[in-house]
């Protein structure tokens, strides 16, 4: 596998995931992963960080992985070389002390220029596994998710008429489907979703759901401040080009 790494210490590696790509393995199929690539590049990462047990009852290696990103989602992904570095990036995940900044194409022109959202995330029972946000009727259950955003730049799919909005959202908190939830809640499901957007033409020229980890800035075991960006990759820049988006 070839993945490109943005940036590496002795405490921590920071690569740029492709899109299709899973982190671990889900217990159910056999396919590459970052976890098996890991292993490769840095066999004496094995040991570090926390296994998964799947639904099935089986022990997953997740070497050195702090967080996670979809399958479906490019770019920023750390990883913790020893346990040391593993609990201070987790504790940052945790409290909540690091950014994240992702970019994405979304269906529609949201009327405002920027906004936050605050709401509760919840399981849909569902083949496959979906994601909503938890109505005023439901019983409160989980913490609450936030997601901040700023509308870059909108244009006009020119084959479909589709208005369409280059966005960057800031996830406060890490909860499964955030961003792809919210913005389906907010009416502006991110473009070429097949979970939260199936009846929606893949607009742009894209193939996958149109969402990439642009940034993570974070504080080293040294104290200093490290931003750490992954380049937008080639279908996200054949679609700004598409909407003459610098």
């Amino acid at each position: 596998m070839d993945i490109p790494i943005l940036y590496e210490d002795e405490n921590i590696v920071a690569i740029n995931k492709p899109p299709g790509l899973i982190v671990h393995s889900d217990g159910r199929t056999e396919e590459p992963s970052v976890a098996d690539w890991v292993i490769e590049q840095y066999p004496d990462m094995a040991n570090v960080g926390e296994p998964w047990v799947s639904p099935q009852g089986q022990t997953i290696s997740r070497p050195g992985i702090v967080h996670r990103l979809d399958r479906v989602t490019s770019g920023v992904l750390l990883l913790a070389r020893n346990h040391e570095a593993y609990v201070f990036l987790k504790d940052q995940f945790q409290n909540r002390t690091l950014e994240k900044e992702y970019r994405a194409f979304v269906y529609g022109k949201p009327k405002l220029t920027h906004g936050v959202i605050e709401k509760e995330i919840v399981r849909i029972r569902s083949i496959p596994p979906r994601w909503g946000v938890k109505r005023a009727s439901e019983e409160k259950k989980h913490r609450i998710a936030i997601t901040e955003w700023n509308l870059v730049d909108t244009g006009v799919d020119e084959a479909t008429g589709e208005a369409v909005s280059f966005v960057a959202m800031f996830p406060k908190t890490g909860r499964t489907h955030q961003l792809r939830v919210h913005f389906k809640d907010l009416g502006f499901p991110i473009v070429c979703d097949p979970l939260y957007a199936p009846k929606k033409a893949c607009v742009l020229g894209f193939s996958r759901t149109a969402l990439h980890a642009f940034r993570i800035s974070i504080t080293l075991q040294s104290g200093e401040k490290q931003s750490i960006e992954a380049p937008l990759p080639e279908d996200f820049k054949k679609a700004k080009n598409l909407l003459n988006i610098a």
